[in-house]
């Protein structure tokens, strides 16, 4: 009877999608116990409704409990699903968006890299650890399922400062697969990916035993995907990442004053704002009309029942690379091929990736790593130089414009963030 605990189960669109994945797998569906939890509670009360209503439809036996008493809920967990944003939509994301503008500096989603990736990655790392001590003292075996961006970064730190097992789970991988098989006309593809999360690549794409790298090369690229398309045209490999999220990692396709790169690669600047007011608009819908009882694309429920002694199920985790990609730093979050079985998660060794592919990467994983050891030793000097370090807002701005806005974004954000402190005399003075 497992039971698995949700922290931040007021993304009730994620919950109801997750919980409908584990109620319509015959070997869960009456057994599991959802621990529902959130801190706030009309959204709590939200994801109650919605998940009794999937209980119902499915004609399920498992029950649920809800509570914003974030240690109730995780007293003996097997599983713990994350997929909180903390700080909201109002106020953070929209910090993360309205403090660089200022600096002429533009986004599209801002959660994984780039200067809005940073500050969410500073406020949400405390959070996730807080989560993993309380785990360690009631739930030590637990298995904690991470949803929540930036994904590499929040990963990573928990390999650095607890034991908990953990593997981080994103959908862009098997979204991308579906978008490609679209593309190509085909109704599935075998492919094998690897890299780190949202910068993974397909190193291998076919299609009943034949490569499809070529067909792929002679596709239109769809208005919505010309940045990929164009990374395939250079780098060789397509990336598993969406283009809109991709376009912001790298220095190419969002520059100040080129409103011509902007639209011939159709880059939705602002689009995370957009996705968030659309959302919330919505939320008052959930608890009407039919809920459905259709599987989504998620790993979490297929995990859950193959280390509950189903099937083993191989997917696409981001773990540490402890000896799985070897031209990537070994204390990295990786995203590999993973099979969860009774023996728990076991990442697949992949060897050295392609070296331009590698060095793309590297680009990001300097970023990630500052980022974390900022948020872990709470020195401030590693939140500029990661800035500095990002490709893009590095391609946009001067080292002094980039301290001072992470100077401004750090007071913006005021007790969201935890105080880091300066080290280097020097590096007191004003930045301005």
């Amino acid at each position: 009877m497992p039971k698995i605990a949700f922290v931040g189960a007021g993304s009730a669109v994620f919950t109801r999608n997750l919980v409908g994945d584990i109620l319509a797998l015959p070997e869960l569906r009456d057994d599991a116990t959802f621990a529902l939890m959130d801190i706030d509670a009309s959204r709590l009360d939200t994801a109650e409704g919605v998940t009794r209503r999937l209980i119902d439809a499915h004609g399920a036996g498992a029950q649920v409990e809800a509570t914003t008493d974030r240690r109730a809920a995780l007293d003996g967990a097997d599983y713990v699903v994350t997929s909180f944003q903390v700080g909201g939509y109002k106020p953070s994301t929209v910090v993360d968006f309205e403090v660089p503008k200022r600096y002429g500096l533009r986004q599209t989603i801002a959660d994984t890299l780039g200067i809005g990736g940073i500050m969410r990655g500073l406020r949400t790392i405390p959070v996730l650890l807080d989560v993993c001590r309380d785990l360690e003292e009631v739930s030590p075996d637990a298995l904690l399922l991470n949803y929540v961006n930036p994904m590499a970064m929040l990963c990573w730190a928990v390999a650095e400062a607890s034991p908990i097992k953990t593997v981080g789970l994103c959908h862009s991988v098997q979204h991308t697969a579906g978008e490609l098989a679209a593309d190509l006309g085909v109704q599935d593809l075998d492919y094998h990916v690897a890299g780190i999360n949202h910068v993974a690549f397909f190193l291998r794409l076919e299609h009943e035993g034949v490569d499809m790298y070529p067909a792929l090369r002679q596709v239109t690229p769809p208005e919505s995907n010309r940045v990929r398309y164009k990374v395939l045209e250079h780098f060789g490999s397509f990336v598993t990442e969406s283009s809109e999220h991709f376009a912001e990692y790298v220095p190419w396709f969002i520059k100040d004053g080129r409103e011509d790169l902007i639209e011939a690669f159709n880059v939705p600047l602002d689009e995370y704002p957009r996705r968030c007011e659309r959302q919330i608009g919505e939320w008052s819908t959930l608890l009407e009309g039919d809920l459905g009882t259709e599987q989504s694309h998620e790993y979490g429920a297929h995990i859950i029942r193959a280390c509950e002694g189903g099937e083993p199920f191989t997917f696409n985790g981001n773990v540490p690379n402890r000896g799985l990609i070897d031209n990537l730093p070994a204390d990295c979050c990786v995203e590999v091929p993973c099979v969860a079985s009774v023996d728990g998660i076991e990442p697949q060794a992949v060897g050295a990736l392609p070296r331009q592919l590698a060095a793309l990467m590297q680009t990001q994983i300097n970023v990630q790593g500052l980022t974390v050891e900022a948020a872990l030793t709470g020195r401030r000097e590693a939140v500029y130089q990661a800035a500095m370090l990002d490709p893009h807002t590095g391609a946009e701005l001067s080292m002094d414009e980039i301290a001072g806005l992470v100077d401004d974004l750090l007071e913006a954000h005021g007790e969201w963030i935890p105080p880091l402190r300066v080290y280097r005399q020097e590096a007191e003075t004003s930045h301005r």
